[in-house]
Order: structure tokens, then C-alpha cells, then sequence
């Protein structure tokens, strides 16, 4: 329902999709990014997030939150402060115009990770992944819904784990982050992660 009423938002011209940012400015600008998230942003170390193909309304909300206190990522602070909105829909966009790379699942969890990213736990009240994130993992950009896709395990386990622990608070008053991983068990936290690498 929450989709069909962001389309119809789009369509009726209530969310803008025009914008005016520049993907080639972007790329000077995000030289200091590379070190931690890879020169196209397929980091190689999986505490650090792969950002190629990401949303770009995504990328500059999380900046936005890390820089303004919203979303607590101490590593990041440095790289952030005094940084413009302007700079960072610049870097977002060179970002979402590079190719994630491609990962892989542990096939004991593929199984339980599938089943819970396409159909959730209904027993629980966790609703299927790909409501929000797509089918194959691409989310939903102007919804501000991450791609997936590709992403770390390890990273992923992270985040549905501070989510679940309220560490991470970002998903705003609807809580929709926090409520769903609260019902997540570790060993489903671990399989829909695993699963989640593997989405090609």
C-alpha cells in the first residue's frame, strides 16, 4: 500500500524526481570517501558499506542524519562536518551511477534467508524484504528504500542488529526498521543478511 502511494505521489507530481545534482563533480568531491568505500564504492573491508548503485536520495539522507546527529557513525563524523547538502548530492549521484559488485550467499542459509526476504515470518509480523527493497534488491530510490543487493553480510547483520537494539534510530517515527528487526531472531538476522549478499 505504502509503495502504491508513493507511485501515485510520483505520477500526481507531489515528489520530484528531477535533480539538479553532478555525478562528475561528485566524483572529485568523494576522494576522501575512497578509502574506506572503494574509488567507485565497492569497499573490499565489510564494516564499510558498498554505496555503488545506491540510492541517491538515500546516500544524502544518511549524510545528512550522520552529519546532524540523527544517525550515530563516530567514524564518520570527521568526513562530514561543514559538508554541504549541495556536496552531498553531488557525491550521491556519482555513487548511484557506478555498478555494485556482486556477492555471495552461504548456501545453509539460503534457504531461511530466501524465505524470509520474499515472505517474511507472518507468525511474527515481519513482512517480506522485498516490499520495501525490491525483488532483486534494488529498493526504491525515491522512497528513500536502500538497495540491498550485493551488500556485506556483516554490514547488514550490523544494522538490523543496532535497529533491533534502538541503537539506530533513523527510520524515523515510524519505526519501520526498528519494529520489524525487534522480531527478528539472531539466526534470521544472519540468514536474511547472507541471503541479501548473494542478490544479484
Amino acid at each position: 500500500m505504502r509503495i502504491l502511494l508513493i507511485s501515485l505521489m510520483i505520477s500526481a507530481g507531489l515528489i520530484s524526481t528531477a535533480s539538479a545534482a553532478d555525478a562528475d563533480a561528485g566524483k572529485d568531491k568523494a576522494v576522501m570517501c575512497a578509502a574506506c568505500h572503494g574509488a567507485d564504492g565497492n569497499s573490499m573491508i565489510s564494516m564499510f558499506p558498498k554505496i555503488a548503485g545506491q540510492g541517491a536520495p538515500y546516500l544524502v539522507k544518511q549524510l545528512i542524519d550522520i552529519r546532524d546527529g540523527a544517525r550515530s557513525v563516530p567514524e564518520m563524523v570527521p568526513f562530514v562536518m561543514g559538508v554541504s547538502d549541495e556536496d552531498f548530492e553531488d557525491m550521491a549521484a556519482y555513487y548511484a551511477s557506478q555498478t555494485v559488485t556482486a556477492g555471495a550467499a552461504d548456501e545453509k542459509l539460503v534457504a531461511l534467508g530466501e524465505r524470509i526476504y520474499r515472505g517474511g515470518v507472518e507468525e511474527k509480523g515481519i513482512p517480506a524484504c522485498i516490499g520495501c527493497h525490491g525483488p532483486q534488491g534494488t529498493g526504491i530510490s525515491l522512497a528513500k528504500y536502500p538497495a540491498l543487493a550485493g551488500q556485506f553480510s556483516d554490514y547488514t547483520k550490523a544494522q538490523l542488529t543496532k535497529f533491533s537494539m534502538g541503537e539506530r534510530t533513523n527510520d524515523g517515527d515510524a519505526r519501520l526498521m526498528r519494529d520489524i528487526a525487534e522480531r527478528m531472531h539472531t539466526k534470521e538476522i544472519e540468514a536474511v543478511a547472507s541471503y541479501i549478499q548473494g542478490l544479484r
